[in-house]
């Protein structure tokens, strides 16, 4: 059992102060990981609340978890099963990492086939998925891939036909190649958009639509049952969780985007961050530093969300990636003993794009009454070929709202104009946008959430919070169910009796 006494004694120092007292304190909280640079002196932690959350980290056994993790050990305890996404970087049990190789060297053949035009002229891919299976991929191609005109790549989650159709008005159907992934090839959103993107195929004229599927998933059998050739099946293996999959055969629609050059050094990024995650200090390892801040936020201070903010148009798909990681992963009741936890686990993550956000939701974040740790991500080479006042004013933006949130301004006279400060925030500053930061950005997240997660003695590799509501959809859709009159009432009046 943790004692969580020191840390929700710590006193509350403001930040202008905590600077004021230590000079070094901006050394002391900032470092530098694979081309990223991390700096967390803006928020509250201080010497003494480190050390307290390393006393907490050892009665939680945070190393020999971490250990266990990439040893290849079963540390998803509810579903008994290793958490073997590090392995598809290199990182862990000598066995699951040669698997991960082989499965790659698989996708690699694949990829080199298409490209020989073995599946015949292809210039559109086709990605059907949802949660995991979408948001990795669909965060790569986006932010690595907008430059690249090998393939035009669409990535659909929504069962919403409209997300489908806009894609079939773009795409030509006979040189379109199909990509399904799902771990289970069963989940009911993807299986749907895959037989209307067969259905979309055949009444174009295409002969053998399944000739151009591609499956990717951790059920071979299933693929096959429903229509898959074998040779066009990536597997993955069962310990790789679907938000942590996109370093897998779910990466498919990057690796062909990008090329798999690219995505080998997305993969070498990941595992240089795993490195610097085990074998780093706690008081110099930036997941954990990471980690520390959001338990300071949620356990003292009460906050209730975070919200990361990226400053480059190229991330704006990470807050809702990150939305997926963090609050699936820690968004439990339970211990993983499945007693209850008795304190918060993970904050609400939401987020934004700046400099937009700050025409949105500043104003609460600056005078509202919400206290919310926020995190700024920024890259210092542009991504763009206009002017440098772009990007200059980019970096600017971002960089003097921290320091406003931390600063504030009194206004005795017009309270309205006042700001409060003491409002926390981090900065992730990367040298350039490519394939290896990312990669290595990814896994930074990664195991900040495993952090989290040990820390609060909770499973972060399972999510059966997903599966009541999908339950009572089925139901409802096969004319079963036993609801509320509400949600009857709201059934009979979508005529869907």
């Amino acid at each position: 059992m943790t004692d969580w006494s020191t840390i929700e004694a710590l006193p509350q120092i403001r930040l202008e102060q905590l600077f004021a007292d230590d000079p070094e304190r901006l050394a002391k909280l900032s470092l530098d990981v694979s081309g990223i640079h991390f700096d967390f002196s803006k928020t509250h932690l201080t010497r003494d609340a480190v050390a307290a959350f390393e006393k907490l980290a050892k009665e939680a056994d945070l190393a020999g978890k971490r250990d266990a993790m990439f040893g290849g050990a079963h540390v998803n305890v509810t579903e008994d099963r290793p958490v073997e996404h590090t392995a598809e970087r290199g990182e862990g049990k000598a066995e699951s990492v040669q698997r991960a190789a082989e499965y790659h060297a698989r996708m690699r053949m694949l990829i080199d086939a298409i490209e020989a035009e073995a599946f015949g002229p292809v210039r559109h891919v086709l990605h059907v998925g949802i949660g995991g299976s979408a948001l990795g991929p669909d965060l790569l191609v986006d932010a690595l891939g907008r430059d690249s005109e090998r393939y035009d790549v669409a990535i659909v989650s929504n069962v919403d036909g409209v997300a489908l159709e806009d894609v079939f008005d773009r795409f030509d159907p006979s040189a379109t190649l199909l990509v399904v992934a799902s771990k289970t090839f069963t989940t009911t959103e993807t299986m749907m958009n895959a037989d209307s993107a067969i259905g979309w195929m055949q009444e174009n004229g295409v002969e053998d639509p399944y000739g151009r599927v591609i499956a990717l998933t951790a059920s071979p059998e299933k693929a096959i049952e429903w229509g898959v050739d074998e040779t066009r099946i990536l597997p993955f293996s069962e310990g790789v969780g679907g938000r942590y999959s996109l370093w897998s055969s779910i990466g498919f629609p990057a690796a062909i985007k990008l090329g798999w050059d690219q995505f080998a050094e997305l993969l070498e990024g990941a595992a240089e961050m795993d490195r610097h995650f085990r074998l780093s200090a706690l008081h110099e390892n930036a997941p954990v530093l990471a980690a520390f801040a959001d338990l300071y936020y949620t356990q003292v201070r009460g906050c209730e969300t975070r919200a990361p903010f990226a400053y480059d148009e190229r991330l704006r798909l990470l807050p809702s990636y990150l939305q997926q990681l963090e609050m699936e992963s820690n968004g439990k009741g339970v211990t993983v003993d499945g007693k209850p936890v008795g304190r918060p686990t993970a904050p609400i993550t939401w987020g934004g794009v700046g400099t937009d956000a700050q025409h949105a939701v500043f104003q609460l974040l600056h005078q509202g009454t919400h206290l919310v740790p926020v995190e700024f991500l920024a890259v210092i080479e542009a991504g763009d070929t206009l002017a440098e006042e772009h990007h200059r004013q980019l970096l600017l933006n971002a960089f003097a709202q921290g320091a406003a949130l931390m600063k504030g301004r009194a206004n005795p006279d017009d309270p309205a104009r006042a700001y409060t400060g003491d409002r926390p925030s981090s900065t992730i500053l990367l040298d350039v946008l490519d394939a290896r930061t990312l990669g290595a950005l990814i896994a930074f997240y990664e195991h900040r959430v495993f952090v989290n997660g040990v820390l609060l003695g909770i499973n972060s590799f399972d999510q059966f919070g997903v599966e009541l509501g999908k339950e009572m959809a089925k139901a409802a859709a096969k004319g079963g169910g036993d609801f509320d009159p509400s949600t009857t009432d709201l059934i009979r009046r979508a005529g869907l009796e």
